[in-house]
């Protein structure tokens, strides 16, 4: 018995969809969440001033290895800076961890919705007629999250050690170090709690941790890593956005407090 063809359903216009849900609220919100956080960092980054109070650093500014405060490794800016380039202590570490967002499993499927619009949602047309995908260039440049990763682990190091250097004040006194905790100390505690949870939920770690296999379940050592890893994966999406969040809320702590807009309280 002879059957006609069923003819493909025509692309639809972009942005156009038959849903009848508010489909267009979680790309708007992802776009001017991460506005808003792009916006603020690079501001942020750009300034090179007020980003240490007191024992607390800035993690826009951790590892600070050429800077002006008493946090930096190297001493001042380094006489090899071009002088007609601005200067940040910002610039030579946040590529890094900037890095390791932007290539997140997690935050491609988000902005390529919110900016890119590929596509805006399910079911929703797309504003282009092919996809080149992340076999090609430039996308391809994506597979790189896995050696970004390595250094955000490093980073989570470096910050932790800024915690433990927030809980030491100097004595009015004596001038002494003495240990304390202050409201910035838990600012800067929750921080890498939420840093952790996102870095340590990696996809790419999960694989790593895995062996790179496929079949774990003669492979106890891996099976029982890949599950640890697995539990902090299944809530990447909200800690991507609490870490994202807080570590923007982090700087601005340390920056008014450095500003003399915020005081610090001490809990101990």
């Amino acid at each position: 018995m002879a059957s006609a063809p069923t003819p493909l359903p025509e692309a639809r216009p972009a942005g156009r969809s038959e849903r009848k849900d508010m489909w267009w609220i979680q790309p708007l919100a992802v776009f001017l969440g991460l506005s808003s956080f792009m916006l603020y960092s690079t501001w942020a980054a750009f300034q090179g001033e007020h980003y240490s109070y007191q024992n607390y650093l800035s993690p826009f500014y951790s590892p600070e290895l050429f800077g002006s405060s008493h946090h930096a490794w190297f001493g001042p800016k380094p006489s090899w800076w071009l002088d007609w380039l601005p200067w940040s202590p910002a610039f030579l570490i946040l590529w890094a961890p900037g890095g390791f967002r932007f290539t997140c499993y997690y935050y491609r499927g988000a902005y390529y919705k919110a900016f890119w619009a590929d596509p805006w949602s399910c079911a929703v047309g797309e504003p282009r007629k092919s996809y080149l995908g992340e076999r090609s260039f430039p996308l391809i440049l994506q597979n790189i999250h896995r050696y970004f990763l390595y250094l955000a682990m490093a980073f989570l190091v470096f910050l932790s050690i800024d915690v433990w250097n927030a809980m030491w004040f100097e004595d009015p006194t004596t001038g002494e170090q003495v240990w304390g905790i202050g409201v910035g100390t838990l600012v800067l505690l929750v921080n890498v709690v939420f840093l952790g949870g996102y870095t340590l939920g990696c996809h790419s770690l999960r694989h790593l941790v895995g062996g790179g296999l496929n079949v774990l379940f003669d492979r106890p050592i891996q099976r029982k890593a890949h599950s640890c890893v697995s539990c902090l994966n299944r809530r990447h999406m909200l800690f991507a956005w609490m870490s994202l969040f807080w570590v923007g809320f982090s700087d601005l702590y340390v920056r008014l407090c450095s500003m003399g807009i915020w005081v610090d309280g001490r809990i101990l």
